[in-house]
């Protein structure tokens, strides 16, 4: 009984001074129920961490609202070359669409309507980014199909961008028609995927596979475009890589499939926007050959642009 009543007095000590018992759960399971199930979860990069330096990403474009819809950083992928850097862009694909342009050369020559060949002066109000895109045709056949329009019939196999009228988008091995279905907005392909399941696959292994490169030397700039495992796309530039290297840094930001774009120092460019209207553009990619103004005007070769969306598969700008 005195063991008891002494049990009693301590008990009601604790909790006078607010202190409850109870048993120890992680930090997961400490969160009230309700809580979690209103709890919103927001796109977010993965981190990229190479020893134990881990970048940081920032929100390239804070003008587009609270949820970021593009975030860059730079890091260093390999400590035994200090002085080369990667550049990655993370696309958060729930508030964006991308388009594909064909520019007056590429991807080669077509009679059909080249459209504005330029980013679409109805549509800067609302346009993120823009970026290279992969070969000319004439370099490596692949399929190029937008706006309705098939440029160059899709070929099996091919690693593919795809834009599907649902809003999503995906980075595939294409298994298709020559000709997209209609639950497809855009697609454009080129080679063969570099990453694939998380992995590089095997033919990076032989440089001789992933384009020609400037006088022959193998570790030149390259670009590829991943997707993760949340469904948003990521763009890679780097200098003094082969194909191997390259998908090495794929892997470093967590790719689950990917594939390259263009190659050779005249090509890397990825551009941001400080305002609407395509007002402030900047070079994310420091590339000496490129302009920050170059999709605002007729371009060369095909690009992608990144544009804010208000819904789900809405029609790209034309």
């Amino acid at each position: 009984m005195r063991k008891l009543l002494l049990s009693l007095i301590v008990l009601a000590g604790l909790l006078a001074v607010g202190y409850v018992l109870r048993p120890h759960h992680s930090a997961a399971t400490e969160t009230p129920s309700a809580q979690v199930s209103t709890t919103t979860t927001i796109p977010s990069p993965p981190e990229v961490c190479v020893a134990t330096t881990c970048s940081t990403w920032k929100n390239a474009e804070p003008w587009t609202g609270v949820t970021p819809s593009i975030m860059t950083t730079v890091f260093t992928p390999f400590t035994a070359q200090p002085a080369v850097h990667a550049y990655v862009a993370w696309i958060n694909t729930a508030t964006t669409g991308v388009a594909l342009f064909p520019g007056y050369k590429g991807p080669g020559p077509s009679a059909k309507p080249r459209g504005p060949e330029m980013v679409p002066l109805n549509s800067r109000s609302r346009l993120l980014a823009t970026f290279n895109s992969g070969f000319y045709e004439s370099d490596a056949a692949a399929g190029f199909y937008t706006h309705n329009i098939l440029y160059f019939p899709m070929r099996r196999g091919i690693a593919t961008l795809v834009q599907y009228k649902d809003g999503t988008v995906n980075i595939v091995s294409w298994t298709g028609a020559a000709r997209p279905d209609s639950s497809v907005l855009m697609a454009r392909q080129n080679l063969s995927l570099m990453i694939n399941d998380s992995v590089p696959t095997p033919t990076t292994l032989n440089n001789s596979l992933w384009g020609l490169t400037l006088h022959g030397v193998p570790a030149v700039w390259r670009t590829a475009l991943a997707i993760d495992a949340g469904g948003n796309l990521m763009y890679v530039a780097a200098p003094e890589q082969t194909a191997h290297s390259l998908s090495i840094i794929l892997t470093k930001i967590h790719a689950v499939r990917a594939m390259q774009l263009d190659i050779n120092p005249a090509w890397p460019i990825f551009v941001t926007y400080a305002n609407k209207g395509a007002a402030g553009p900047a070079l994310f990619v420091p590339n000496p050959n490129q302009i920050a103004r170059r999709f605002l005007y007729p371009s060369t070769k095909d690009f992608f642009a990144v544009f804010a969306t208000k819904s789900p598969g809405e029609p790209l700008p034309w």
